[in-house]
């Protein structure tokens, strides 16, 4: 039996997927690349922002093609899109077999034998699971790189996010299982771990009492591993102590991803974040002096409902001063049941795309700027791929780039070099998102 997948949204969604790859390839399923050749089809959804709910509906809605022209005979919906809109799903999409939320991704194989017994079904866990170092888990990323999941589900209530209700309350898997893990990992020849969690700096608190990221990382360096990333780090709980371990520990890298979301005062209280501009600005310039060439990523919203002209103005002003590496712009998506949903002075869709795109245009500028200074700088970099247009060049990321999110550093005139490779190049010339170098080892 052969069973087909797509997996949306972000790597937390992906690491879910990889966890059912692996309890069904333990049952014999096999993974194939083609639906038309599936007997199963899943999706495992994302329902974070309108743009991926439409993306998952329109997805589920192309694969069900496949029952009438394809081998599929069950097709299964998972994931986020399927906890928040269960019945919804079950009642209006008649192509779905299943529906599987976001707790119950260990009952995949339940889900697959109702369905070929021609029962359509509803699987809800009751609260939020997380896998374990024992977990069957077969990973769809790159041999030498993998996210590592330290922790499911969001204590924060940002009056935008949709996380809490699809994902539950915060639950940490203990330092031990992370630990095993990553050695797993090593021993089978990955060389960066991603580290991910809806906020890992707030990892650990609801396990022990209080956030642990650090005493976890102290753990993960004594492993084989070259690289370890943190992603999704809130300001709120980066600690000095987080900040000297990161500056001191090599394998950490020195790159530091903060979703800020604004920089106005009276809008991150709308939001209902506990952060200001001064106190992010402060940490800013902690993370700067004492983590050297420290590469910093964050993501912004405009158009949050209030938002007046100063508001983003203020913004603007913020991203022109901090001059931020790596930055993403999203427009305000109104999200049922949170609260900014009710939130008055909603703004305008012109207004947004406006502001959206005067503040991607002046970063654009940063960016290119930044990667400039980098110029005659060694860097030590992963190798990805080559290209398969110009075959004496292959790209790969650097320190300062996360898989899928970042940009990439070409190397020129490079015939021996091979994925998983890590070697040193000096950047020869930067741009808005990437870099050109050449190798020099």
């Amino acid at each position: 039996m052969k069973s087909g997948f797509v997996s949306l949204g972000c790597a937390k969604n992906l690491v879910d997927t990889e966890v059912m790859l692996g309890i069904m390839q333990s049952h014999g399923i096999e993974l194939t690349a083609n639906p038309a050749d599936a007997d199963i089809l899943i999706v495992n959804t994302c329902a974070f922002i309108l743009s991926a709910k439409e993306e998952s509906i329109t997805t589920i809605l192309n694969l069900a093609e496949y029952k009438q022209n394809g081998r599929c005979r069950s097709l299964i919906v998972a994931g986020c899109l399927g906890q928040l809109y269960r019945r919804e799903l079950l009642d209006e999409m008649p192509e779905a077999d299943a529906i599987i939320g976001t707790g119950a991704w260990n009952r995949i194989m339940e889900a697959i034998e109702e369905t070929l017994s021609g029962r359509r079904v509803v699987l809800i866990g009751e609260r939020e699971l997380i896998y374990d170092a024992e977990t069957p888990r077969l990973r769809t990323t790159p041999d030498y790189t993998a996210y590592v999941k330290i922790s499911e589900g969001c204590n924060n209530r940002c009056a935008f996010c949709t996380i809490p209700l699809i994902r539950g309350k915060q639950i940490s898997r203990p330092i031990e299982d992370i630990r095993a893990e990553v050695e797993s990992l090593a021993a089978q020849g990955v060389k960066e771990i991603n580290l991910i969690a809806q906020d890992t700096t707030a990892y650990g608190l609801d396990l022990y009492g209080k956030p642990k990221l650090v005493e976890l990382l102290r753990e993960l360096v004594k492993t084989d591993i070259h690289w370890i990333r943190i992603l999704y780090a809130y300001p709120r709980r980066f600690t000095d102590e987080l900040i000297d371990l990161i500056a001191a520990e090599p394998k950490i890298c020195n790159y530091v991803d903060l979703p800020l979301q604004h920089a106005s005062n009276d809008i991150l209280k709308r939001m209902n974040r506990p952060d200001t501009r001064e106190s992010i600005e402060e940490l800013l310039n902690k993370i700067r002096e004492r983590i050297p060439n420290v590469a910093i990523r964050s993501t912004f919203i405009v158009g949050f409902p209030g938002e007046t002209d100063e508001d983003f103005l203020e913004l603007k002003n913020f991203l022109q001063t901090q001059r931020l590496d790596k930055v993403g712009i999203f427009t305000y998506s109104r999200e049922e049941d949170t609260p900014a949903y009710d939130f008055p002075d909603q703004i305008s869709e012109e207004v947004m795309q406006e502001r959206y795109h005067d503040l991607m245009s002046m970063q654009s500028l940063i960016s290119q700027e930044l990667n400039e200074e980098l110029e005659g700088h060694e860097l030590e970099v992963l190798i990805e791929n080559r290209d398969e247009e110009v075959p004496e060049v292959v790209a790969g990321r650097s320190y300062r780039d996360a898989p899928e999110v970042d940009g990439l550093v070409y190397i020129e005139n490079d015939g021996r070099s091979k994925a998983g490779d890590i070697v040193r190049v000096k950047v020869l010339a930067g741009f808005v998102y990437d870099i050109a170098a050449e190798r020099i080892d």
